[in-house]
């Protein structure tokens, strides 16, 4: 009996998120219903109402009061509540996934999404060689993927999927759906990342969170853990490195920006050095974040100090121990002369 009350309570999580799933589906209906403009909008005033509630809002004014020193409180609160609000807008924005990307080069007509960088795009499309595509957790972050898809680019997005069981089956179907190749973020995917780059395809990741096997990064004026996983391919396969990011703009627009390609840090013998490339890569989302702090998913834990790898202690130097010894030596013989 006390096993069987081990077992539920263990598995009570897995349970309960399961039995969210017919629920999270409902709410994708009713979101559909409403049609993007309305769905976002009660998207953003829920998770504006609810999300200063949570355990997470704690964890984001931390995170604002180490990133942003000299900010006042008030100016802190603001950017978490923008913060809650594009998470709500970007989950109701899940049911419209299909439609939200519109983006043509050759239209005249309004809309919705713009690229900015499209030339960079084309370049990666056509250049015949692998290329690898940070991003980081800012407006709709889905949206690269889609325009990927959409535009023709062999490209393999890594995700890791959301703990919630019944969330993450909700996106696993938007996003089959909707982009190209997908690879979940875990140890033994490794390989299927590299054979991507191997056949010469293209590799997108969000690269704005923990990871324990990391190498340190500072990003925000504090050190983290990075996955270097984009570095070490770079550094074998000599590819290309571009960043996009995704912009939140007025009256439920978006602006993508695909930068050109990194001058990454080399080591002495021309490899691209990995610690110094995910330095770089991770500097370009400071700057992104710095730029729209409201669009960020501050609620994370992406700063965690006591993981990160401890300060090698210097051996004592010999020398003085080595003097006491002389002395020692030579003490005795000393008093044997007097």
């Amino acid at each position: 009996m006390l096993r069987l009350a081990l077992l539920l309570k263990r598995s009570y999580p897995r349970l309960a998120g399961f039995a969210m799933i017919p629920v999270i589906r409902a709410l994708v209906l009713l979101a559909r219903g409403l049609g993007p403009v309305r769905s976002t909008a009660l998207g953003a005033a829920l998770l504006r109402t609810l999300g200063p509630l949570l355990p997470a809002h704690r964890t984001a004014m931390a995170n604002l009061r180490a990133a942003f020193p000299d900010m006042t409180d008030a100016e802190r609160r603001r950017i978490a509540l923008e913060a809650w609000e594009n998470l709500g807008r970007t989950g109701a924005e899940y049911a419209h996934l299909d439609t939200l990307f519109d983006y043509d080069p050759a239209g005249a007509g309004p809309m919705r999404t713009e690229v900015s960088g499209i030339e960079h795009f084309y370049a990666l499309r056509d250049d015949g060689r692998p290329g690898l595509i940070f991003s980081a957790h800012l407006a709709n972050w889905e949206l690269p993927g889609i325009c990927a898809a959409r535009f023709g680019l062999d490209a393999t997005a890594v995700f890791r999927p959301p703990n919630n069981p019944a969330a993450a089956r909700l996106v696993q179907e938007v996003r089959r759906r909707t982009m190209g190749g997908l690879a979940a973020s875990t140890p033994g995917a490794v390989f299927a990342m590299r054979d991507v780059v191997e056949n010469g395809g293209h590799l997108g990741q969000l690269i704005d969170q923990h990871f324990t096997r990391g190498v340190v990064v500072t990003f925000l004026g504090r050190p983290c853990l990075a996955n270097p996983l984009l570095a070490k391919l770079a550094r074998h396969y000599d590819c290309p490195v571009h960043g996009v990011r995704v912009v939140r703009l007025p009256e439920g627009r978006f602006r993508l920006d695909l930068t050109p390609p990194l001058d990454l840090p080399r080591a002495a013998d021309g490899t691209v050095d990995v610690a110094g490339a995910m330095q770089a890569m991770t500097s370009v989302v400071e700057g992104w974040v710095r730029e729209n702090p409201g669009q960020w998913l501050w609620m994370h834990r992406r700063w965690r100090p006591d993981m990160l790898p401890k300060p090698k202690v210097a051996p004592a130097p010999l020398q003085p121990m080595v003097e006491a010894s002389q002395a020692n030596v030579i003490s005795p013989s000393a008093s044997q002369t007097v």
